[in-house]
């Protein structure tokens, strides 16, 4: 009997085990899924010339931001704008706005 009870016990683990596995399996599959969807995302935008920004893009970030210089832009089928900028301090950062010079988050 005690025989018996080792070898369900022993079957239960490896059961267990083997469940635990395929689930973090499952999990990362899905997480990259979702990391190439946010890629896929940010890879829409297409680089412009800084002087193609609309006026209240420009005139948003001189406003918000006096000390930035824009290093690149680039623009999304939906007319927004990803700014790659750079401040005096030699601090960087990306801004995301909308062809109206409203700050988005992306």
């Amino acid at each position: 009997m005690k025989k018996l009870f080792f070898v369900l016990a022993l079957s239960m683990g490896t059961m267990t085990a083997f469940a635990q596995e395929e689930v973090t399996e499952q999990a990362t599959d899905a997480t990259v899924e979702a990391v190439e969807e946010v890629a896929a995302t940010q890879d829409d935008f297409s680089e412009i010339a800084a002087e193609e920004l609309p006026e209240a893009v420009t005139a948003a970030v001189a406003k918000n931001y006096p000390t930035a210089s824009i290093d690149k832009a680039f623009v999304n089928e939906s007319k927004q704008y990803k700014l790659e900028v750079s401040l005096e301090d030699g601090t960087a950062g990306t801004l995301y706005a909308d062809e109206n010079g409203n700050w988005i988050e992306m």
